[in-house]
């Protein structure tokens, strides 16, 4: 039996008094891809910031296949939030994915070796890139840009690769393309994404985790009302406004909800 990408076992993390999550358990299997949605809040953050060992858990645990989270930097590549990144630091898009080979305690200044630059540069190949190898990255779209941020990632060459909104900043065309990208991936890593696409549930993840301080929902990627409405705690017709039928459950008539 193949071994767990991720298990999270009744994970709880407080900042303070505040309760960002609480006993939250699920696990990922090897090659999967899960999406995380939720709201603003509702600990998705935090979870990634968890699995990253960038906060430590107040009660539970997570093994990422096998190893607690900082044991082995080489398993998990991540990609943030296209907001987070300042656009316009004087640097390379080679640069930047070579920073992807940076490991805990080396200098940003190192000398790369010609080992870091064949990988890096087959990354930015991989994400179909690599022609803006030399480019400033304030040159770069929006769309051109995440597959930038994908390139990092996988420059750490991970098993397991987290991505933090991933189509948040990007047009529709890029959006699609970044799509067919992590299902290309998929092939080689399991992936988690957060999201708040609600297009990708039905059609791109294969399974999915609803957050909100507690884990609401975990399993297919088609949800019912009941579980919208805990999850969002406002009417579904807010939240689901142009989302294809398919992503919530039809109901029998004289259903219960």
């Amino acid at each position: 039996m193949t071994e767990p990408a991720l298990q999270i076992d009744k994970l709880s993390v407080h900042y303070g008094e505040e309760v960002a999550l609480s006993k939250v358990s699920f696990d990922v299997a090897h090659g999967e891809i899960l999406g995380i949605i939720g709201p603003n809040g509702g600990g998705k953050s935090t979870l990634l910031k968890a699995i990253l060992g960038l906060v430590p858990p107040t009660t539970g645990s997570i093994r990422i296949y096998g190893q607690e989270p900082g044991k082995n930097h080489a398993a998990v590549g991540f990609v943030p939030q296209f907001a987070a990144m300042d656009k316009h630091f004087p640097i390379s898009v080679l640069e930047v994915v070579l920073t992807g080979r940076l490991k805990p305690g080396f200098s940003f200044f190192r000398k790369y070796s010609e080992a870091d630059k064949v990988i890096a540069q087959a990354q930015l190949e991989r994400v179909g890139i690599a022609h803006l190898a030399k480019r400033q990255i304030a040159e770069l779209s929006g769309g051109e840009f995440q597959r930038l941020l994908i390139a990092r990632a996988l420059a750490v060459e991970p098993k397991l690769l987290l991505l933090d909104e991933p189509t948040a900043s990007v047009d529709a065309h890029s959006r699609n393309q970044i799509y067919q990208l992590l299902r290309e991936i998929n092939a080689d890593m399991t992936i988690v994404l957060v999201t708040h696409d609600l297009m990708a549930i039905s059609s791109e993840v294969k399974k999915l985790a609803c957050l909100n301080t507690k884990l609401v929902y975990h399993g297919e990627p088609e949800l019912n009302e009941s579980v919208v409405n805990e999850l969002y705690g406002c009417p579904v017709d807010l939240i689901a406004h142009g989302v294809p039928h398919r992503v919530l459950k039809a109901h029998e008539e004289g259903a219960t909800k």
